[in-house]
């Protein structure tokens, strides 16, 4: 099968096209005929940075994956094949992943495709999709009436964070960049903030009564946590998908903070069955019409992964880059 590999860390020029055997069906396990996958930050740090799974880089990079299973083990009995599958499921700790044609996945990591969506669609889905539903669901357990802050709304996970949280029926304010503005305005926030304008205290008074947010999602991170902690009222929740360095202002307010790392069960072999229940109840929300995934309007293919990365890099993209087979 063609492949798109690398040998080695650094810019989008060690991506090599090579012919590579194609995987053979594993207990647990299913081949799938790729499709589509998507460009997440995590792929380009993979590339191009020493991480803490460099030392056992797979060859093929990319988690996300949409297509077509044309093999499964005997043991896998919720899966056949001609069916249409996403999931996040390779590109780390030594797995293969999806710039090839076909992809040796785990079953418990995958589901059933969105009906309503396309390939391209679908691919852009699994990683941000379970990052924010670990996030507002299973961490800060997002209720009904909870006022819910998120930075960054018209990323990768914020946007689908935003959704979400309105299916969970809380009321949402969103922080956004002045130039995605429009964009912004489409996935239903109650109240939109520009984070270039708009001080803490003004949007905490406006939308808190002054009390501050329930419960706050900083997809942003780096120095913006510290706008997170001033904006979370006392013994309320801060979720992040970074790191922070300065814990103190957690401790002050008595906030509950949770980190969130969607890889885990790719890294460290726990957990996998999690990713297709949170997947499977994502399609269900995206053929009601709850959600909906942003694309670029970018048109990449696989074999054209290096332009897709450097492009992610140029900051052009509006929505999820994605890449079809």
């Amino acid at each position: 099968m063609k492949a798109m590999i690398i040998k080695e860390i650094g810019s989008t020029e060690v991506f090599q096209l090579v012919e590579k055997a194609k995987p053979v069906v594993k207990p647990g396990h299913m081949v799938v005929a790729v499709k589509a996958t998507s460009v997440n930050p995590i792929d380009t740090m993979l590339r191009s940075i020493e991480l803490p799974w460099s030392t056992n880089l797979p060859e093929v990079l990319h988690g996300d994956v949409a297509g077509i299973v044309i093999e499964v083990a005997a043991d896998v009995n919720n899966f056949n094949i001609g069916d249409e599958v996403y999931g996040m499921a390779g590109g780390i700790n030594g797995v293969d992943g999806a710039l090839a044609e076909f992809m040796l996945v785990d079953a418990r990591l995958m589901a059933m495709k969105p009906k309503t969506l396309t390939m391209k669609q679908a691919a852009a889905l699994p990683l941000v999709a379970i990052t924010a539903y670990e996030a507002l669901v299973q961490k800060m357990n997002v209720q009904e009436g909870d006022k819910v802050l998120i930075h960054g709304a018209t990323g990768g996970v914020g946007h689908i964070a935003i959704q979400l949280a309105k299916v969970l029926g809380a009321t949402v304010t969103a922080t956004y960049a002045p130039a995605n503005e429009a964009l912004a305005k489409t996935l239903g926030a109650d109240n939109l903030v520009d984070y270039a304008t708009e001080s803490v205290a003004d949007y905490v008074q406006a939308y808190t009564d002054g009390a501050g947010f329930d419960k706050i999602f900083d997809t942003v991170a780096g120095d913006n946590i510290e706008k997170s902690f001033a904006a979370a009222k006392f013994n309320g929740h801060v979720a992040t998908i970074l790191p922070i360095v300065d814990p103190l202002p957690i401790a002050l307010k008595s906030l509950s903070f949770h980190s969130v790392l969607a890889l885990i069960p790719l890294c460290h072999g726990i957990n996998q069955a999690s990713h297709g229940r949170i997947l499977t109840e994502i399609a269900e929300l995206v053929d009601a019409g709850k959600i909906t995934p942003i694309i670029d309007e970018s048109n990449f293919s696989i074999w054209d992964v290096a332009k897709a990365h450097d492009y992610l890099a140029s900051g052009k993209a509006v929505g999820k880059v994605t890449l079809t087979a």
